[in-house]
């Protein structure tokens, strides 16, 4: 029992380093897009890299939840005997919880960051595209296309 307590506390161990991990990539994250310009490739690969990441902590979740599981039963029966073990285990996941309220509202953050760079990002290419058009018309007008010979010519001589 102690041995699976032990394994317990050092998923959570394992759980809090993964999430230190991902807050440090939505940093990188966030820093990517600071000032309205974007460094798409560091965005990139801060993705990747937590996508990695998610599925280690999920993979940690699974194997946590496993376990408690089946110790679950014998920790409600011998609650004072396991007392110091099971107060450890809730100090370290309320710091799990902790951190991802932190690293959630890190997310939120960088979500308005990327959208509003985007929105930005269309504004200007429809800015582009009216001028773009404008410019097309002044020349089209201006080569002759739209020239017009005069109706009446004075043939004196």
């Amino acid at each position: 029992m102690e041995t699976q307590l032990d394994i317990l506390s050092e998923t959570l161990d394992k759980k809090l380093l993964v999430l230190k991990r991902i807050q440090e990539y939505n940093k990188v994250q966030e820093q990517s897009f600071q000032n309205g310009q974007a460094k798409l490739q560091d965005f990139d690969e801060a993705v990747e890299e937590k996508g990695r990441l998610i599925e280690e902590l999920n993979r940690l979740d699974e194997g946590f939840e496993l376990l408690y599981e089946r110790l679950s039963q014998e920790l409600k029966d011998n609650r004072q005997k396991y007392a110091r073990q099971i107060k450890a285990l809730q100090q370290k996941v309320a710091q799990v919880t902790d951190l991802s309220v932190v690293i959630q509202s890190q997310e939120q953050r960088n979500k308005k960051l990327v959208e509003d760079f985007f929105a930005g990002q269309k504004a200007q290419i429809g800015k582009n595209r009216k001028t773009s058009k404008a410019a097309y018309g002044y020349y089209k007008s201006m080569s002759g296309g739209n020239f017009a010979q005069p109706q009446f010519i004075d043939d004196k001589k």
